[in-house]
């Protein structure tokens, strides 16, 4: 299987050490001084591509994936406004994409469970709760892309919180309101954090990612399902087809 990299930083580096302990091929390697390659016979020949670049070249990347008919696996956040556009493009049978915004199969269940959490809730009285995420500083988008995913899931489900709101560390949220808290320090892979408070007791749920390395074993697992395929697909459908399970991480 041919693998094409789009964005070499270390992800990207790490994407390729993961890849080719697999024995697979990384058979074109694209950063931001390289943008040529999209038009070369190897990236065309790539059974898949793999993004994890920045939210400005992101949109470009994929249309130039479409453009070559190659499938691309996308890791970048901060582009969501454009992914209806996308969604529909690929429908349409214009391109295939994979997107998540974390490739962590530890996070995909963290963000089952915050979903169970989050219709448990709706029977019970007295909980608020409020997301918190942590990462490095050279992490340019805020809240992250996986903030976004359990905000956005759990304003879904829940009854009484419907939106929500990035707030200031310390600043209180109004009623109904889900507030969403970001800190910037050090190397922090990545921390996500989901509080439900009352006055008697508070239920903390977190996922601290170690490292690097399940981002990138998600994203080539990814990868390796997407081959062959066509559409839009989510982390979602690669994780109900290898586990055999349905509903769960819809």
């Amino acid at each position: 299987m041919k693998i094409a990299l789009i964005g070499y930083g270390r992800m990207g580096h790490l994407i390729e050490e993961v890849a080719k302990s697999r024995g697979l091929d990384i058979c074109c390697i694209i950063d931001v001084d390289s943008t040529d390659k999209f038009l070369s016979k190897d990236f065309r020949e790539a059974d898949v591509a793999i993004e994890f670049s920045t939210p400005d070249s992101a949109v470009d990347n994929i249309l130039r994936c479409f453009a070559a008919e190659v499938p691309v696996v996308v890791g970048t956040t901060g582009w969501d406004n454009s992914l209806p556009d996308i969604k529909a493009m690929c429908q349409k049978g214009k391109g295939t994409l994979l997107y998540a915004s974390n490739f962590s199969i530890g996070m995909n269940i963290f963000m089952a469970l915050n979903r169970y959490m989050t219709s448990i809730m709706n029977g019970i009285e007295g909980y608020d709760p409020s997301l918190t995420e942590i990462h490095h500083v050279h992490k340019l988008d805020h809240p992250s892309g996986t903030a976004v995913t359990l905000a956005n899931e759990l304003t879904a489900i829940s009854r009484r919180f419907k939106k929500w709101v990035e707030k200031e560390l310390g600043e209180k949220p109004e009623d109904g309101i889900l507030p969403v808290y970001h800190r910037r320090e050090g190397e922090v892979p990545g921390i996500h954090t989901v509080t439900w408070e009352s006055e008697v007791d508070s239920i903390v749920m977190t996922h601290d990612a170690k490292n690097r390395l399940g981002f990138a074993r998600g994203a080539v697992s990814a990868a390796q399902w997407l081959a062959g395929k066509k559409g839009f697909f989510t982390i979602g459908d690669f994780l109900s087809d290898v586990t055999s399970t349905q509903g769960i991480f819809d």
